[in-house]
C-alpha cells in the first residue's frame, strides 16, 4: 500500500514538534467528553478517569501519541495514518473531531480513506476536549533534546 501525503499534510506532520498543550477549556472539555462516552474510556491502567464504552480506543495519553498507537483494532486508514509518523496534538485532534472522515481523507490524500469514528464536535467543543485530554494525560515528553 502506498501512502501519498499532500503538502499540507507534510506541514502538519512537521508541526507535531510544537508544544502539545491545548488552547481549550479543560473543565468544559470534561463536560463535552460525555458525548464520547458511548465509545471511549479514559484510563491509565487501573486508574479510571472516565468510564465509557469500549467500541473506540482508550483515549488516555492521546495527546502526544502516534495515530493508531494502542492495541485497539483500528481502521486501515487510521493504521496508515500511524504509519506516516502522525502524532496527535491538540490542534490536529481538534480538526479531526470536526470531520473525522474528511480529516483522514485529506491527511492521507486518499478519497477512499475511512475511519470508524462517526461523532463530530463543534470546533470549540473539540478544542475543549483536547485540553481536557491533555490535562488528564501524562506530561508531554521532550523529544530530540
Amino acid at each position: 500500500m502506498t501512502v501519498r501525503l499532500s503538502f499540507a499534510s507534510l506541514i502538519a506532520l512537521a508541526l507535531t514538534t510544537l508544544p502539545l498543550h491545548a488552547e481549550g477549556d479543560p473543565e468544559a472539555g470534561e463536560k463535552a467528553f460525555k458525548k464520547c462516552r458511548a465509545c471511549h474510556t479514559v484510563a491509565d491502567g487501573d486508574r479510571v478517569i472516565f468510564k465509557g464504552g469500549k467500541a473506540g480506543p482508550n483515549l488516555y495519553g492521546l495527546i502526544g501519541r502516534p495515530a493508531a498507537g494502542t492495541d485497539f483494532r483500528y481502521s486501515s486508514a487510521m493504521q496508515a495514518l500511524g504509519e506516516t509518523g502522525f502524532v496527535w496534538d491538540a490542534e490536529n485532534f481538534t480538526e479531526f473531531m470536526q470531520d473525522p472522515v474528511g480529516f483522514v481523507k485529506t491527511t492521507l490524500d486518499d478519497n477512499g480513506a475511512r475511519t470508524r469514528m462517526t461523532q463530530k464536535l463543534k470546533a470549540e467543543d473539540a478544542a475543549d476536549v483536547a485540553a481536557w485530554l491533555a490535562s488528564v494525560g501524562p506530561a508531554p515528553t521532550e523529544s530530540g533534546s
